[in-house]
């Protein structure tokens, strides 16, 4: 089911198969079908096929999504993300918006994992060297 990637004259790819763009980010190909269904990914333009035929800059924005993963937004905050990206530049308030929010959330959980290893490096120092610490 493999369709060979296309180059532009440049040399530089321009269409990537939904088998490689899943190696290429480590998401399986069911994940970039269900991001697709729920709205998280742009139109992914398909071949004469209808194969899907992923873009540099669907792997740009596969990278950001990736990040905000990570931040632990919600998918359904995903979702409107990429909705607002979609309706253009009107909605450049509420993006914003929803990225500081994201961004506040981030800061917490720092916070809170920086509590969290302080009181681990406590723990640690009271066992001190190999056998002689505190038990605690």
């Amino acid at each position: 089911m493999s369709v060979m990637a296309s180059t532009s004259t440049s040399g530089t790819r321009t269409h990537y198969t939904i088998s490689e763009v899943a190696s290429l980010t480590g998401l399986s190909a069911h994940t970039l079908r269900w991001y697709e269904r729920i709205g998280l990914m742009p139109h992914v333009d398909r071949s004469h096929t209808g194969q899907r035929r992923f873009t540099d800059r669907d792997l740009n924005w596969l990278a950001f999504v990736g990040k905000l993963r990570l931040t632990g937004m919600p998918v359904a905050d995903m979702v409107r993300y990429a909705e607002l990206v979609r309706e253009g530049d009107h909605t450049r308030d509420a993006r914003r918006e929803l990225l500081e929010t994201t961004r506040r959330d981030v800061l917490s959980r720092i916070t809170e994992l920086q509590d969290t290893l302080a009181v681990l490096d406590i723990k640690i120092g009271h066992y001190g060297t190999a056998s002689g610490g505190t038990s605690s």
